[in-house]
């Protein structure tokens, strides 16, 4: 009886959050009592909110200032945890008035055992194996005493059992009386304990999965704030060096400009600096609440920690439903900030630097004049433009050309495979493979001929199939990297292919004024007709579709963004007048960090 009493205290000693004896124990407006360090993180999973919900009731206690240690300490239970901890373990098993002092317990035998009786029990051959616990380290904290479930009702019976409706264990005797009518679920305690644990792993791997999904979303943001202030200080830098080579009297003006700037851009920068200040605190959460959740090696055993569990359980699966972040809302507001460059007068009398503009594309002429065949996205987030001649040169996002390949081969499509190797198509329609050292492979496909199929494209998706497009033969063939024949073809049934991109698991084709959504087996799922336009696909960053609408009889480009079933969204540019070129020959592609890249036959255009 004193051992089942002894249990009932320490169960009584625990918190039902944390599980583990109180340590400096506070109490809520419901009389329910946790841990100060339980309640702190409790209130950082409501954010900013003064109002602390108590996990068992659900009642809410109002924390003055947020500050937990403010809150009434539960003195009566901190003293009998200081007595508990201070009391001697006298020894079970010895039969004398006059108790000897435990020096162990035995975890098997839920024993305290002297000195003499320790001896003794060491010698029996059935118990050599029991797992047996020094005092002293018990004390210490080095190690914990194993609870037994034992019931409060009838303390000779284990709660074996458990009710599902009730929400809580019970011995077979309980079971019988209590838990018999209609309604009550009863299982194995072991059943429910090892459900209990499994849900704690399923918790425990969806709330690192989400809180990965946001802390990307911070290092996209953390991405932009640079790419804004790497564009400050661009401006900043060009402005200082008009401004060295001008006279005194332009000081003035230096100063308005460079404010101009910042104040340009600090805007942009606070409004990243909140969207990342929300994700992170989603973070901060999310963490908070799946470690209070998760790291625990106990299962709770009483009612209070049973309906503490659940309550939080569910704040986390709330949690969970918080939708992923939308990186559109960051990069909008980047846009802003990188349109912003600084324009230098040239040539007038008046004592000027310059002034502020917003740049909307960089026009890079490209070295082959009219002879652009392909450009396509590089594993490594560039782009590169193949040519006709031969070479395919590769251009970071503001325009430079970092690295010129494949100089004496002829290029009519080109492509990446996942481990970089280059996938070329020549003018007769003959895939090639290099790989990143730009050495020829022996691997051979079975393409048509250009008399078979007529003027040829390619693409390659994300699973390193390579799709080549045959506008005469109107279809596609499927090759694996393995080369030989191709493993599947899709019909394009009464149009022709002439450009064609990867966008999940359907395909983008574009022909003439006409761009179509088709699955892997050529149905036409979606499409969207220009009359007035020639337009261009690509596949965005974001999961949309960029449209690019040319009027090349006058030279003008707009862009537009369409969802993944070709409805509008938004424009991005609007009637840019571009050089007009001599061929009707247009890519459309987006860089990973977000410029759009418009190639026409003889120049480049990035779009910031």
């Amino acid at each position: 009886m004193a051992d089942s009493l002894k249990n009932v205290i320490a169960q009584s000693l625990e918190c039902p959050v944390c599980l583990n004896t109180f340590t400096d124990p506070k109490i809520l407006f419901c009389s329910h009592t946790y841990c100060k360090a339980c309640l702190d993180n409790l209130l950082e999973c409501h954010g900013n909110d003064q109002m602390l919900r108590c996990p068992v009731c659900r009642a809410e206690t109002q924390v003055p200032n947020q500050d937990v240690s403010k809150l009434p300490a539960n003195l009566a239970l901190r003293s009998l945890i200081e007595d508990v901890k201070n009391h001697y373990h006298f020894c079970s098993v010895c039969k004398s008035e006059d108790k000897t002092q435990a020096v162990v317990y035995c975890q098997d035998c839920d024993k305290y055992l002297c000195i003499t009786c320790h001896n003794t029990h060491s010698l029996w051959r059935d118990f050599i194996s029991h797992e047996v616990l020094a005092i002293s380290e018990i004390e210490s904290g080095k190690v914990s005493v194993r609870r037994y479930r034992k019931c409060r009702k009838h303390p000779k019976e284990d709660e074996e059992c458990f009710c599902s409706d009730c929400r809580r264990f019970a011995c077979f005797r309980c079971v019988v009386m209590e838990h018999k009518d209609e309604g009550h679920r009863i299982i194995e305690a072991a059943v429910y304990e090892n459900s209990h644990m499994e849900n704690i792993e399923v918790l425990k791997s969806k709330a690192e999965k989400k809180r990965s999904c946001f802390q990307k979303y911070v290092d996209f943001i953390d991405e932009q704030k640079e790419r804004v202030s790497n564009v400050q200080k661009q401006c900043t830098d060009d402005i200082n060096k008009a401004f060295e080579r001008s006279v005194r009297q332009l000081t003035e003006n230096k100063e308005i400009l460079i404010d101009e700037v910042k104040g340009k851009t600090e805007g942009v920068e606070k409004e990243l600096d909140e969207m990342k200040k929300s994700a992170q605190e989603h973070i901060t959460h999310l963490t908070t609440i799946a470690d209070v959740v998760t790291n625990r090696t106990k299962i709770p055993l009483d009612m209070d920690a049973l309906a503490a569990h659940d309550t939080l359980c569910q704040d986390l699966q709330e949690a969970l439903k918080q939708e992923d972040p939308d990186y559109k809302q960051p990069m909008q507001s980047s846009k802003k900030g990188k349109r912003v460059t600084f324009k230098r007068n040239v040539g007038m009398d008046e004592l000027t630097i310059g002034k502020i503009v917003n740049a909307v594309a960089k026009n890079i002429a490209l070295p082959a004049e009219n002879r652009m065949n392909a450009v396509v996205s590089t594993p490594d987030g560039r782009m590169a433009v193949g040519y006709g001649t031969s070479g395919v040169e590769i251009f970071s996002a503001d325009g430079q050309i970092q690295q010129t390949v494949l100089k004496h081969v002829v290029i009519h499509g080109v492509g990446f495979l996942s481990d970089d190797r280059y996938v070329i198509l020549d003018g007769s329609n003959k895939i090639t493979l290099y790989t990143l050292e730009q050495t020829k492979l022996n691997v051979m496909f079975e393409t048509l001929s250009s008399d078979e199929g007529g003027i040829a494209n390619l693409t390659v998706d994300g699973d390193d199939h390579v799709y080549v497009s045959y506008r005469k033969a109107q279809k596609i063939q499927v090759f694996t990297p393995a080369g030989g024949r191709a493993i599947r073809e899709i019909p394009c049934d009464g149009y022709e292919p002439e450009q064609i991109t990867s966008y999940n698991d359907y395909m983008i084709t574009a022909s003439a004024n006409t761009i179509r959504l088709i699955d892997k087996q050529g149905v036409v799922k979606y499409q969207l007709t220009e009359f007035s336009y020639f337009q261009y696909a690509a596949a965005s960053q974001w999961n949309t579709i960029l449209i690019a609408k040319l009027k090349h009889d006058v030279g003008l480009v707009s862009i537009d963004e369409y969802t993944n079933e070709l409805k509008y969204v938004q424009n991005l540019i609007m009637d840019y007048k571009i050089e007009k070129p001599k061929c009707i020959w247009y890519y459309l592609r987006q860089y990973r960090s977000g410029e759009i890249a418009l190639c026409t036959p003889d120049s480049l255009y990035i779009f910031h």
